[in-house]
C-alpha cells in the first residue's frame, strides 16, 4: 500500500443519489423515457430549411413602431 494513498471519500450527492438509485431501481429507464419523449426525435431536414428560409428578419428595436 502506498503511503500517497487516499481514505476513498464520496460526496452527500452522490451518496443521496445511490440511496435514491437503491431505493428506486427503475429511476434511470423513467428518465431515459422521459428524455425521449422531449428530446430524442429525428428532425426533418428538409422542414427545417423551409422555417429558416421563411423566417422574417427581427427589427433592430422590437418595441418600436415604425415611422414613416
Amino acid at each position: 500500500m502506498s503511503i500517497f494513498r487516499r481514505p476513498h471519500y464520496t460526496s452527500e450527492i452522490t451518496n443521496f443519489i445511490e440511496e435514491m438509485k437503491a431505493k428506486k431501481p427503475t429511476l434511470e429507464s423513467e428518465q431515459r423515457a422521459g428524455r425521449a419523449l422531449l428530446w430524442d426525435k429525428h428532425l426533418d431536414r428538409s422542414l427545417l430549411e423551409e422555417y429558416s428560409e421563411a423566417r422574417v428578419p427581427q427589427q433592430p428595436y422590437v418595441y418600436q413602431t415604425q415611422v414613416k
